[in-house]
């Protein structure tokens, strides 16, 4: 079992919550014991339960947004938008269950009744990620929940603090005790939760490491539903277009937002020739600008700090790396207080690098590529093992429907950033970005499973062909 935990506000340093790890046996044994309660109560009372959860995140909205404000970094603004996500994911998820999930009944031979049903899969794990610690898991446990399921509910080990209170405002709205539980801990927890035999399922929000190394421990059973996201390397393609400054603010808000650490965030510009050095500079004119301070500070910022001081040393790290095998910096990545995570937005010209790390710089950090025509901008887009989030910036509807059809990825924006995907839509991707599980609208997909009846109120059967004759004279002896 994992140490004691604590939790420290990245911005600050200052101790915002400790804790002890859970009893993930204990906490496993109580949710399948009372989920089947919370199964069979009709889907218009969880529903009601679900939006009386709503209405109690509602009465605490301040102090939820102030507390991921705190445990993440990021800016009081960003945590805001966040809990509006979350409130939002009830009326979503229950359309969604409605159109993906619901009931048919079809007319069948002599009377009987064809009909489609779901069911739930049972107890569901739900490993929630630090970038977003309450709108990404409330994104799997709504549905888990509205489907039937029971849910244990691990939250990162970055941001403990925003999951029991998520836990705690479920509670408050009347979902049972019971049926939602909060498993504390570190990733030995998170293995035991994972690794159950009572856990039918796993929904994951993190790493491609550990995404797959997930998948891999349960290629051999494949009874237990895994829905895993795992982030991208994400391009944005800036082609022709007269608005230089649209487009670069585009770019900005690709990149930046959250300092870099959303899922869909682009890591990697890239941008025909012709127009490479008129954009690059109004980004780095605009990155120039951008305020990174603390998530309360006057003025607003636009990002915080990143969520610790060990992934600010890798993304300094990865930008030296890109440095010294032959990127070019074109705004170097800085850390402004000493001991503290913030990072200011780094921007590197990597187009004479022979070989570009296909990796997830989760983080400010934006590799530029200049390429010669609309083809070379494609394939480049496509030379990576991820496959989220893309988005083109400029070109003409032909370039786009061409960009639509050839990239590799979930998620297709065109003069939109990559990120701030639509929870009314659904939202995963291809290669090592996902297993083909799609979140957001699409997770009434994986919370419950169809079943196909034949039914009819009284038996009636008879085999017409294949039958030996019956010998009448026999039977009268």
């Amino acid at each position: 079992m994992s140490a004691t935990l604590t939790s420290t506000e990245p911005a600050t340093g200052v101790l915002l919550w400790q804790g002890t790890p859970s009893d993930v046996e204990a906490e496993v044994a109580r949710v399948r014991a009372a989920w089947p309660r919370w199964a069979a109560q009709p889907v218009a009372y969880r529903i009601e339960t679900l939006r009386r959860f709503v209405n109690v995140v509602r009465a605490n909205e301040d102090q939820l947004a102030d507390l991921i404000a705190r445990e993440t970094g990021k800016p009081l603004w960003d945590a805001r938008t966040e809990v509006t996500a979350v409130m939002n994911k009830v009326d979503i998820s229950v359309a969604a269950y409605s159109e993906r999930t619901g009931q048919r009944r079809l007319e069948a031979a002599l009377g009987a009744r064809q009909s489609v049903r779901h069911k739930p899969h049972g107890v569901m794990a739900v490993l929630g990620p630090y970038n977003f610690p309450a709108h990404l898991p409330n994104g799997h446990i709504v549905p888990a929940l509205l489907a039937g399921n029971g849910v244990l509910f691990k939250p990162s080990e970055h941001t403990p603090a925003v999951g029991e209170m998520l836990v705690r405002l479920f509670h408050e709205a009347g979902v049972p005790e019971d049926s939602l539980r909060l498993v504390l801990g570190g990733p030995d927890e998170g293995k035991a939760l994972a690794a159950h035999p009572d856990v039918n399922g796993i929904l994951f929000t993190g790493s491609a490491h550990t995404g797959i190394a997930i998948n891999q421990q349960f290629a051999t059973d494949p009874g237990k539903i895994l829905a895993l996201e795992m982030g991208g390397n994400n391009p944005v393609i800036v082609w022709d277009t007269a608005d230089i400054a649209s487009a670069a603010v585009l770019v900005v808000q690709s990149a930046f937002l959250s300092s870099g650490q959303r899922c869909t965030a682009a890591s990697r510009l890239i941008v025909k020739q012709e127009l490479a050095d008129a954009l690059i500079g109004e980004v780095k004119k605009i990155a120039d600008r951008l305020i990174v301070d603390h998530p309360h500070a006057d003025p607003t910022p636009f990002m915080g700090p990143v969520i610790d001081n060990r992934a600010a040393d890798q993304l300094t790290e990865s930008f030296l790396y890109l440095m010294s095998h032959g990127g070019r910096p074109i705004k170097h990545m800085a850390r402004p207080v000493e001991d503290r995570p913030f990072l200011s937005p780094a921007i590197i010209d990597v187009t004479a690098m022979e070989e570009r790390p296909d990796v997830e710089l989760f983080g400010p950090l934006l590799q530029v590529i200049r390429v010669p025509d609309f083809a070379a901008a494609i394939a480049e887009a496509n030379n990576s093992r991820y496959g989220l989030s893309a988005s083109l910036i400029g070109g003409s509807p032909e370039q786009y429907n061409q960009f639509w059809a050839n990239v590799r990825a979930g998620i297709v924006n065109w003069n939109r950033p990559t990120n701030g995907a639509s929870s009314s839509a659904p939202f995963g991707g291809v290669g090592i970005s996902g297993n083909h599980r799609p979140s957001a609208y699409y997770a009434a997909d994986y919370c419950a499973y169809p079943v196909a009846s034949v039914e009819i109120e009284q038996p009636r059967a008879s085999i017409g062909v294949g039958l030996k004759d019956i010998d009448i004279k026999a039977m009268g002896d």
